[in-house]
């Protein structure tokens, strides 16, 4: 048993005492009125003392699972991703941490290449490797641990949390990262690419390398190398045809272009955490890192409040950190569907073309997503239901 994990059953210990130590206070004035308050009859002491003994047991053995059965364990995460969502939930629910759930939920994610834009053989950069974002969040602690554009590793989310537990830092980069993830025991250096990514790469390179992630630099229809345009125009007179507008947003973002997984978990002990793996945008230009890796804004999580995942156009949406701004509005009182709202909307009005989604829930297991662009769905596996079920949320 971990040392994290004994604070937390210490402090959970000493949480249902002090409760239970109220409650037997409340009952006593009860049961042994001042002179100034109303007398009790011996019979209603007698009647009320096995109803005393109960409620103290009750509270002593199961704490706060006494008032929040049915509400968690709770697995959430972006898309239909249901077998990383059940793997999160086997996790959950056989007692393992929250964070435990996230690892392994993300961690499946990974194996199984989630929509070629999780783990390792999607996602091609310029240069036709695919690299590695992920983040892992507890939020009784705060602490973090993330990796971003790490090569030869594919064990993102693992990398993640190993930042975390044997590290005072937040965030690893690039080979460094790697030979850290190494160093500590996970498989590599391993060649990230698939013949699928390597397929891609080569069909994206006779289209002339379009669309790409370049602006204002020349050749604009080409594969470079590349130049700022206003330089060398002044420089060389660059043709008129090199000077065409730059595609729009929407046509480089897209489900299977540049997506995340984010989870979220809640365990038996109302504990809360978040975790994310992506292998970014597709044909990014190399050392490109979006919003997977980025505290708040791809996910965030609080125990005393609830927790967020996000999805889309990281470069974006780490701008406006989404995932922080739906947990602080939740802070404020509102409701997951009003907070997850707002969040988006704040983007759309700075960006009204960009595409991405957010879901969060709160502390006691509500629900909600939004999003803009397009039609988002997360997934769900709680208590009350047999299997994961996905919800589906309307620009």
């Amino acid at each position: 048993m971990g040392v994290r994990h004994m604070e937390r059953m210490s402090f959970n210990v000493i949480s249902v005492t002090l409760k239970s130590e109220r409650l037997l206070d409340s009952l006593n004035s009860v049961l042994n009125p001042q002179p100034s308050t109303l007398s009790v009859s011996m019979a209603t002491k007698n009647l009320l003392l096995p109803y005393v003994m109960f409620l103290t047991l009750l509270h002593l053995v199961l704490g706060n699972e006494a008032v929040n059965s049915g509400q968690y364990p709770l697995v959430v995460s972006t898309w239909p991703f249901l077998d990383a969502v059940r793997a999160g939930w086997r996790a959950v629910d056989s007692g393992l941490s929250a964070v435990d759930a996230v690892v392994e939920g993300c961690s499946a994610c990974e194996e199984l290449r989630c929509d070629g834009t999780v783990g390792p053989g999607g996602s091609p950069d310029e240069n036709g490797e695919t690299t590695i974002d992920a983040l892992v969040m507890d939020g009784v602690t705060m602490e973090v641990g993330a990796v971003a554009a790490m090569r030869f590793v594919k064990d993102g989310i693992r990398a993640a949390r190993l930042v975390m537990e044997h590290t005072k830092h937040t965030l690893l980069v690039g080979e460094q990262a790697s030979a850290f993830a190494i160093s500590m025991g996970l498989p590599g250096p391993t060649n990230l690419s698939s013949s699928e990514s390597i397929a891609k790469w080569s069909k994206w390179k006779e289209n002339s390398c379009q669309p790409n992630f370049w602006k204002n630099v020349v050749p604009a229809n080409g594969c470079g190398p590349y130049h700022p345009r206003d330089s060398l125009d002044l420089i060389e007179g660059t043709c008129s045809k090199d000077m065409e507008t730059v595609e729009p947003r929407s046509s480089l973002v897209g489900l299977h272009s540049h997506d995340t997984i984010a989870m979220a978990a809640i365990d038996k002990m109302g504990h809360i955490a978040v975790g994310t793996s992506t292998n970014g945008a597709t044909f990014k230009i190399p050392g490109r890192v979006g919003d997977g890796p980025i505290t708040g804004s791809s996910a965030y999580a609080d125990d005393e409040i609830g927790a967020c995942g996000a999805t889309g156009d990281g470069d974006i949406m780490m701008r406006f950190l989404p995932c922080y701004q739906v947990v602080e509005s939740m802070r404020l009182g509102m409701e997951p569907k009003l907070a997850a709202k707002d969040a988006i909307s704040r983007i759309a009005r700075k960006f009204p073309d960009f595409v991405g989604a957010v879901f969060a829930i709160n502390k006691n297991g509500v629900h909600a997503g939004a999003c803009h662009g397009w039609t988002f769905q997360y997934s769900v596996r709680s208590p009350e239901m047999n299997d994961v079920e996905v919800f589906t949320v309307l620009p």
